[in-house]
């Protein structure tokens, strides 16, 4: 308890300085906010589930909005003869999702509400206040029953055969547990909140394990995301690559939380665009990571850390075990197949370029880890860093490239589906059909069971 009033006394420190009155969107503010929430609440909020609050607030941000400008679609909540602070609205509309669903945190999250009114000279009583409360209320009760961070949850643990996960063990600080026990395995069967149903975009299995393609994926990734040299396995890895394996060892969740906040300011986006762009790349982002969760558990692929060390055993004369093989970070709780990273960044991304009609837009990426050598790290194009997070995983250790490719194409097309039909413009001259400036287009990303490969220089 000591520890976690410690947490929450240091958060509070840090959010009261973001009520300083040079904030100039309160959306990327509360958006802060609820990442420094969302991270308080550590083992509560396991794996990446923190993506269903991130939505759940960014909806009922959206909808708040909405009832002043009724520029777009609201995503549920229609409240009517909106009147007062807008910015009220938005900072109401956060502090009641977060209320309601962080209990641990009700006395930061309300003393970081009153202090961010008060900064800005806004009264508790102001009407927008009341505009924010009806539209996180409507939130909330809609997604009151939607599978979420059940109690008790199940305890799944995989298998021992050929191809089947089962827990790994840790070899660095910081990792979770060893043989921890697959995380939020749930998630995948949560109530999406843009999916027609959970499966929707459960792609074809993963190659066999006698294939020629899963050979090539298992030697690549046995070199390149190997932490070190073995009597048995040579690192490959290069400098370069090892420094980006490095920038992106983060939390990816609020990684592009924090660009997504950088390209809203800097882009000097209104207040209704700008909650609009994090609604919807908040909504397709839980519903990438859900159908990463999906088939996670459906498919059970195991993870290179296990193929590798099993490597005689699969039955494939082109894959050589190698029981001392480490990848180069932790192993996280959960299957190979999909990748919820590239489902992450896929959907994203894709929401991007949709958003901004074009591929082509400068801006940078941070990473909270102290070993990124280039920091921030800066990008021309929305889809360079789709193809990074492919690379990463394998330079990691941690996924074979299929799961990668097929990842980012989920993520592509939950979030092509998510922008054409939600929080749409209200009048049809401002619709967007989807097309955009995108040279890595839908087809370039397709593994649909012929597992195309993309070469790499």
């Amino acid at each position: 308890m000591n520890k976690l009033r410690g947490t929450v006394g240091a958060l509070l420190c840090s959010c009261l300085a973001l009520a300083a009155p040079a904030g100039a969107d309160p959306v990327v503010d509360w958006n802060a906010i609820t990442l420094q929430v969302v991270g308080a609440a550590g083992p509560l909020r396991p794996g990446p589930s923190g993506v269903l609050d991130l939505a759940t607030v960014h909806v009922a941000v959206h909808d708040a909005v909405q009832a002043f400008e009724h520029r777009f679609e609201p995503y549920h909540a229609r409240i009517r003869h909106a009147s007062g602070s807008r910015t009220a609205a938005v900072a109401k509309a956060a502090h009641d999702v977060l209320h309601a669903r962080f209990a641990a945190q009700r006395t930061f999250i309300d003393e970081t509400y009153g202090t961010y009114l008060s900064s800005r000279g806004i009264d508790t009583n102001d009407p927008g206040v009341f505009v924010g409360q009806a539209a996180a209320a409507d939130i909330l009760a809609l997604r009151a029953n939607d599978g979420s961070f059940p109690v008790p949850s199940e305890v799944f643990v995989g298998g021992t055969g050929a191809g089947e996960w089962r827990p790994t063990p840790s070899f660095q600080a910081g990792a979770p547990p060893s043989f921890a026990p697959m995380a939020a395995p749930w998630l995948g069967a949560v109530e999406p909140f843009t999916k027609k149903f959970a499966e929707q975009f459960r792609p074809g299995p993963p190659p066999p394990l006698t294939s020629n393609r899963y050979a090539r994926d298992f030697n690549e990734v046995k070199g390149l995301g190997a932490r070190f040299d073995t009597a048995l396995t040579t690192v490959t890895r290069t400098p370069g690559q090892t420094e980006l394996a490095n920038f992106y060892n983060d939390n990816l969740v609020a990684l592009w939380h924090r660009t997504l906040q950088g390209i809203a300011l800097e882009r000097g986006l209104n207040l209704g665009d700008s909650a609009r762009l994090f609604a919807l790349a908040s909504i397709a982002s839980a519903d990438a990571v859900m159908t990463a969760w999906d088939s996670k558990r459906f498919f059970n692929f195991w993870r290179p850390l296990t193929a590798i060390q099993e490597g005689n055993n699969d039955g494939n004369p082109k894959t050589a075990g190698d029981p001392a093989w480490q990848p180069f970070i932790n192993t996280p709780p959960y299957s190979d197949y999909t990748s919820g990273a590239n489902n992450l960044s896929g959907s994203i991304t894709r929401v991007l370029q949709l958003f901004f009609k074009t591929d082509r837009m400068a801006f940078s990426v941070r990473s909270n880890n102290a070993s990124a050598v280039l920091n921030p790290r800066p990008y021309q194009r929305f889809s360079d860093v789709a193809d990074d997070m492919v690379e990463v995983r394998i330079y990691h250790g941690i996924h074979f490239r299929t799961a990668d490719v097929v990842g980012r194409r989920q993520g592509r097309l939950v979030a092509s589906q998510a922008f054409r039909h939600f929080l749409r413009p209200v009048h049809d001259h401002d619709r967007d059909d989807g097309d955009d400036d995108d040279d890595h287009g839908d087809d370039d990303d397709r593994d649909d069971g012929g597992h195309r490969d993309r070469d790499r220089s």
